[in-house]
Formats: C-alpha cells, structure tokens, sequence
C-alpha cells in the first residue's frame, strides 16, 4: 500500500565523503546532532554518541575545545567501537582549533571530519595564518571541513568593511541585508580561501546560522544561487519545546522543497529531563513527512473530536508508536524496507475505516455510541474484527505478523 519515498530534485554538487556517510548530490540528506557532555569525559560522551546514533543521527558532533578534550577523542572513538557503534566523529572547534590539531595529531586523524568558524578561526593578522593552519591538516590528513558562519559570531572586520562599503552608495541598503550578505560573502571567501590553499572542492561544506525563519530563508537561497558546494541547514538556536520545533520545521522545509540542503540539525534546546535524541526524531520527522526520506514507519493517528470520547484511541496510538520505534533497531537489521510501513490508528466510523484503507496496516475504534468493536484493515481489505480487553495487544501482534509476511528477510553477510 505504502509507496516509496522520492527523491527530491536537489542542486548539483560534488559528493563529500564523512567517513561512511556520503552528502551532496542526491544522496539522501544526513541527520546529524551534537553532543552537549564535556568532551573530556570520554564514558558520558561516548555514551550519549551512542544514544544519538542508535536514535539515528548519521553524524555526531563533538566539542573540542581544550587540549583535554582532544586527547579524550581516541578513547571516546575506542569506547564505540567497542559498543559497534561507527557513526563519523565531527570536531567542533573554536578560536584554539590550529592548536589542538597541531598537539593532538590523534585527534585530527580520528574524527571524520572538522568544523571550523571564520568568525572565531583567529583575529587580525592571525587569522589567515590559523586558518591555513587547520586547512593544512586537514589536506594532510584527507579530511572534509565544513566552514560554519554564524549570525551571532560573525568576521568583524568583513562586517565593518561591508557596513563602510555600504554607508558610501548613493542608496545605502538596509543594515539588516548588509549583514546577510556578509554571512555568505564570509562562507563563500573562506571556501575559495581553502580551495586556493589546495583542499578540494569535494571536502567543503557550507553553512551559514541564524536564528530567525525568515533571515535563514533569505541567506541560504542567496548561498545557494552563488555556488556548488554541499550545505548544511539549521537554525542556530531553534528554542525549546514546540517552538524550537515549529521554527525548524518552518524554515528547512522552505528550503529542502525548493532543493536547498544536504545534510541538517535540529538545535533544539533540551527540555529538563527530556533526551538528547529529541532533535534527532524531529529531523526524521521532518524529512519523512516532507517524502524525502524513510526512518520509521509511520503512523496516522485523528486528533479527536465529540466523537471520541473514549481516550482509548489516544493510549493505542501512543502504544503504536512506542512499540515501532522500539522495534525498529531489530527490524531495520532483519527486514529489507520496513521503514516504509504505514499504520493508522483512527478513533470513530467517520474517517477510521477510510484512512485505516490507506494505511498498510489500520485499525478503525469505536467512537461514541458505536459498537464495541474494531475492524483493522490490511492493504485496503478488512481482515479481522478485534473486540475486548486485549484489542492492544492482539493490533501490536497483527503488526508483527505484517512486517514479517509483507517484507523479506534481509540476506545475512557471511
């Protein structure tokens, strides 16, 4: 029933190797998520590498910013290979990072990959030199930069440049634009920088951060419109909650339907006591919904209504997904494809028996004053009738039994 996912019309550009992962071109766009322990506690930072890979965050973000943390890198890199967890290391590094690099070479051959920030890479006279110094490494030791401008840390002296420049026209632009355009004039001079020293065009990628929807908008269609490289999208500081979610999701998917992104992160602010990996979903989510990727099947679920007085509906879906994503690591490893599997779980006879059609695998509940019981629907045909106190259980094992008769086996490597 379910159909496969598309493949969105991306811009062109060269392909960048992070360890295994591949981004640019059309390949698929790479979640990615950062780590917020202190790097030089190499258990919870390994730990929490692992919870964002297994959650699937195919790049994982580390900081390194004091010469502890980067003598930690190889036993973090160490303590997952002993959980057989390989996801890519990426290295975040401000102000010190030619440094580090330089003390640490262990370090700069272990992580996959380098994250620098023209705006904080050095001041004055030093930068040039600091830059090059962490180009060179990474020329030496074959590994790709992403050169990250961001709104809150931005080159100085280009901006005043750029303010003086724009102070002298006839018809001076907005203060606001002048500062977009140093974002991507800032990106886009680091780049031919490193490119000019000899890092190949197909070990660059761009970003360029802000905070608001609109201004992300506007600079990444400008980044985009002026040149090849791969680039990776997200808000700065998204926020907490539902609002950190709904400005991602507001300006990436602009972006990423207009063909605009390779690889993204969703910074949203931990709530207390809630994980990591929530960014991580939401980035899945995002990706899913929008028919660009696949993760996890997906379940439609009706928000209620008089209707649906029972709140039975509700705790069966929230079973449904609990269950899939808890499920999804043994039949990602063992089911060729199930990730495309879709589920519905509806709440009264209005839309239950039609939406519960559409879906792979649907069950349609009784709404107020119905009869007590529950057709599910399986590839469009009603297969069975559930009825009584196990309704729960009997629907979870119903979707067992799908995933094991409706996908093959995937063929073990000897």
């Amino acid at each position: 029933m379910s159909e496969a996912i598309g493949t969105q019309l991306r811009r062109a550009t060269p392909t960048v190797e992070v360890g295994q992962v591949r981004i640019g071109s059309n390949h698929p766009i790479v979640v990615q998520s950062m780590t917020n322990t202190a790097t030089e506690d190499p258990k919870s930072t390994a730990k929490q590498v692992a919870e964002l890979a297994r959650a699937g965050s195919e790049l994982v973000r580390i900081t390194v910013n004091t010469l502890e943390a980067a003598k930690a890198v190889p036993e973090i890199a160490e303590r997952l290979a002993m959980m057989s967890c390989d996801v890519p290391l990426v290295g975040d590094f401000h102000y010190n990072g030619h440094t580090l690099l330089e003390q640490v070479p262990e370090c700069a051959e272990i992580l996959a990959k380098y994250r620098i920030n023209p705006g904080n890479v050095g001041f004055g006279r030093k930068r040039d030199d600091q830059f090059s110094s962490i180009i060179e490494c990474a020329m030496r030791y074959d590994k790709p930069v992403r050169i990250g401008v961001n709104w809150g840390s931005l080159d100085q002296a280009l901006l005043a440049r750029m303010m003086d420049e724009n102070a002298k026209l006839e018809r001076p632009r907005d203060a606001g634009d002048v500062m977009r355009e140093a974002l991507v004039v800032s990106a886009l001079e680091s780049a031919q920088q490193a490119e000019a020293m000899g890092l190949g065009k197909d070990k660059i990628i761009l970003s360029c951060k802000v905070s608001a929807v609109q201004d992300l908008i506007t600079v990444y269609r400008n980044l985009a419109a002026r040149c090849d490289y791969p680039l990776h999208l997200g808000l700065t500081e998204a926020g907490m909650g539902s609002k950190g979610v709904v400005s991602s999701t507001a300006a990436l998917a602009v972006l990423l339907q207009e063909g605009i992104g390779d690889t993204i992160r969703i910074s949203l602010t931990p709530e207390p006591d809630q994980p990591r990996t929530d960014e991580v979903i939401v980035a899945q989510q995002l990706l899913q919904s929008m028919g660009l990727r696949a993760f996890s099947p997906m379940v439609t679920a009706c928000p209620g209504c008089g209707r649906t007085t029972s709140t039975f509906f509700q705790t069966l879906a929230k079973d449904v997904e609990t269950y899939v994503r808890e499920k999804m690591p043994q039949w990602r490893r063992e089911r060729e494809g199930v990730e495309n599997l879709s589920l519905a779980v509806m709440g009264c006879v209005v839309n239950g028996p039609g939406e519960s059609r559409h879906a792979d695998i649907g069950i349609s509940l009784p709404g107020t004053g119905e009869a007590p019981s529950a057709p599910v629907f399986v590839d469009g045909k009603k297969t069975v009738t559930l009825r009584g106190e196990n309704v729960n259980r009997d629907f979870l094992a119903l979707i067992d039994d799908y995933v094991r008769d409706h996908y093959p086996a995937r063929i073990k490597e000897s």
